[in-house]
């Protein structure tokens, strides 16, 4: 009978170091076959986790995140939307509306596709003026026209398609204006550069952007019904890469769904999981998967393993998987398990090439989750995506277009369901960029301690030790009364 290892079983042993600061310390990795990362962290698929703002966040710091799949296909197509409208070197399809569009009309856009300024055209493209938060701040008339409010053409200062970014930056300044439409030799809408994305640019030099410039982001989809629907418009939309999000990942559903994707929707990213095997991944890696997520019941609110009795502790599922991907250069990824920046270090070390982090983020600012006010602590709600809540809104999704009574569905699914994750309340941790900042600094001290400059060479040097519960609690905090 074989012996499983998680993070807290194991420690790494400290070897000779001439990496003169953790700051030398060279992160950068990849996320699936073609999507490189200058951090290796990504944000889980789930509910209470990733939606627009928590993938932008994430994305601006050097990793990736990856949107649930717990929304219709148009809520989740506008939640990539969002991602990738929310930076670029040029906004190629910047938001229009007509000049016979109202002010509430314009509101709504610009709540539902977060922007702070629309471009009005007439029929064909040509520029009529732009409409800004500013324009229509005050306005107490809804029904009023754009065209009443906005910036007219003629006092626009616009430049033509193909100018350079610099030359773009020093209109805006010299001008002090916020938006520089683009036109072509016909003065039709080509384009928008804004001066705030020129800003993200310096402000956020590591940020994972794609061949436009714009901020990169994953999408996840099911594998069964309308999972090939979603995937074509999730790809419309910008999605960098499809994640299929299937608990038990070494079965036929999701290796069929990686292939039908591969098949129908041609050069696509795909990231396939979760499994806990060298068999899994090698059987994913096989389909034609482009990364592999790696992880059953370890996640913090997941409780697979004593629902089902099934499950492979993380370390020893990772250290599997990477052997399974021998010899492809396929990516793993491992989901699940991290409390502390020391198991990023041991998952990296381990082989993995990021770490898909839950819990620690569902706390955050950017998370979707909803704010609890308890006995003047705030706390942020979290929830496993196999939980009984998250089944029952998920089913009750699924079944909008067929048509049965909601409760009657909510019955059924109760009486029917065997849970597999929990939900709670984890305390309110701020912005996320202060989470991510702990365990980056965190690997990147581990990777000094292990004498590895980059992350082929810690996995070349890394010594892993086995550990007992009296090792394991000498490394935590004793003998003391903490007041930090």
């Amino acid at each position: 009978m074989r012996v499983g290892l998680t993070f807290d079983d194991v420690l790494l042993v400290p070897k000779f170091s001439d990496v003169k600061s953790r700051r030398d310390a060279d992160t950068h990795t990849r996320f699936t076959r073609k999507i490189s990362l200058a951090i290796p962290i990504v944000s889980a698929n789930m509910d209470t986790v990733t939606e627009s703002t928590m993938a932008i966040a994430i994305a601006r710091l050097g990793g990736i995140g990856v949107i649930h799949r717990f929304l219709t296909v148009e809520e989740e197509v506008s939640e990539v939307l969002k991602v990738k409208r929310s930076e670029g070197v040029v906004i190629e399809d910047p938001v229009t509306l007509g000049p016979g569009d109202t002010i509430k009309e314009a509101w709504d856009i610009m709540r539902e596709r977060g922007v702070g300024g629309i471009v009005i055209v007439e029929k064909g493209g040509k520029i009529l003026g732009l409409l800004t938060k500013r324009d229509i701040t005050l306005e107490d008339e809804p029904g009023r026209k754009v065209r009443k409010v906005m910036t007219p053409a003629r006092r626009l200062i616009t430049a033509r398609k193909g100018v350079r970014l610099e030359q773009a930056r020093k209109i805006l300044h010299e001008n002090k204006i916020e938006k520089l439409p683009l036109v072509d030799g016909g003065g039709r809408l080509a384009g928008l550069i804004t001066s705030k994305d020129i800003m993200k640019r310096r402000q956020f030099p590591m940020a994972t952007k794609d061949s436009k410039g714009r901020l990169r982001v994953a999408a996840a989809v099911g594998v069964k019904s309308d999972f090939l629907v979603r995937s074509e418009k999730l790809l419309g939309a910008g999605a960098d890469a499809l994640v299929v999000d299937i608990a038990h990942g070494h079965s036929s559903y999701a290796v069929d769904a990686v292939k039908a994707i591969k098949k129908e929707l041609g050069d696509v990213e795909v990231v396939a999981g979760n499994v806990a095997t060298a068999k899994g991944a090698s059987d994913l890696i096989g389909a034609g998967a482009d990364a592999v997520k790696v992880g059953v019941g370890s996640g913090s609110i997941c409780v697979t393993r004593v629902v089902t009795g099934s499950g492979v502790p993380q370390l020893t599922a990772i250290m599997d998987s990477v052997a399974g991907a021998e010899g492809s250069s396929i990516p793993i990824i491992g989901d699940g398990g991290v409390r502390n920046p020391g198991d990023v270090t041991k998952a990296l070390a381990a082989g993995a090439s990021s770490v898909m982090i839950g819990s620690l983020f569902a706390g955050t600012e950017e998370s979707p989750g909803p704010t609890v006010l308890r006995d003047g602590v705030r706390y942020k709600l979290t929830r496993g995506m196999a939980s009984l809540a998250a089944t029952v809104d998920r089913r009750v999704r699924e079944a909008q277009s067929t048509g049965p009574k909601e409760d009657e569905l909510i019955e059924e699914v109760i009486e029917e369901s065997v849970p597999e994750g929990v939900e709670g309340l984890i305390p309110y941790k701020g912005r996320v960029d202060e989470v991510v900042k702990q365990l980056v600094g965190g690997l990147r001290s581990g990777m000094s301690y292990s004498g590895a400059h980059d992350f082929p060479e810690l996995r070349a040097k890394a010594e892993f030790m086995r550990i007992t519960s009296a090792g394991h609690k000498e490394s935590l905090p004793h003998d003391i009364q903490r007041v930090i």
